[in-house]
């Protein structure tokens, strides 16, 4: 009988220790507080190999798993990752940098000639996340760190797609992790400006709340404009959005 009780709580084991590190991180997350941008950036910064985005990445979840950052962790991290492998996108707009997190996991996924622009309405975030993805082993040709809120600086991004044989007025990829409230009037700007790809966009919004109600609103919108709009998949916290012009 007593064999019997001990060759069933084996296999439990592992499972029992990952709910007791899980209940510690969240623990450990819920004593310290909200990190600042700074903090966050100090420790990857620190701690990291330089000129290595995979260890840059690998650097913030592990500090995520103690502290709780506006970045969107290695869950979402990972939904972004096979939406960008799967749909190859070479120029990303990013509404939101923090500190650069999901820029360096995008400027990674890009061919060499991609670009990615990505906005921040905080100037110090903006320079602290710049200097991430600088660490991280990318150069001031490949992306730009753009300082402003997304009403003003939408009308000024063909400025920054640059010309040439491989460049284009319009991007191939939407990333949006700033303000919810804003994604539905973001997304019909960049619209109504012509920025996004007329033969495919991948749209994705993150959503850290999937109660938010902004994403009834774009439900709405896609089944309102069908001939444009498709929603392709919503993995954990992440909502992703096909346009296509007529």
């Amino acid at each position: 009988m007593s064999s019997t009780l001990v060759a069933a709580s084996v296999p439990l084991f592992p499972a029992v220790m990952r709910f007791w590190r899980g209940a510690l991180a969240w623990t450990l997350r819920l004593l310290r507080g909200h990190a600042s941008p700074k903090d966050t950036h100090a420790f990857v910064f620190n701690n990291c190999i330089h000129g290595n985005p995979t260890s840059v990445l690998a650097t913030f979840d592990i500090y995520a798993e103690t502290h709780i950052t506006g970045a969107i962790g290695a869950q979402i991290g990972h939904a972004l990752d096979e939406v960008g492998r799967r749909t190859r996108p070479s120029r990303v707009l990013e509404l939101g940098t923090y500190c650069g997190y999901s820029s360096v996991l995008l400027l990674r996924l890009l061919p060499p000639f991609g670009r990615l622009v990505t906005v921040e309405q905080d100037p110090n975030v903006a320079s602290l996340a710049e200097e991430i993805i600088l660490v991280a082993g990318f150069d001031d040709t490949q992306f730009q760190v753009l300082i402003g809120r997304s009403s003003r600086t939408i009308p000024t991004l063909h400025a920054y797609l640059g010309t040439g044989p491989r460049t284009s007025d319009t991007f191939h990829m939407i990333l949006m992790d700033h303000n919810p409230s804003r994604y539905l009037v973001d997304l019909r700007a960049l619209e109504e400006q012509g920025l996004l790809c007329p033969t495919g966009c991948t749209i994705v919004l993150i959503f850290r709340n999937p109660r938010n109600r902004m994403m009834a609103k774009l439900y709405n919108l896609v089944e309102e404009r069908r001939d444009c709009y498709r929603i392709k998949s919503q993995p954990h916290g992440l909502l992703e959005i096909f346009y296509k012009s007529t």
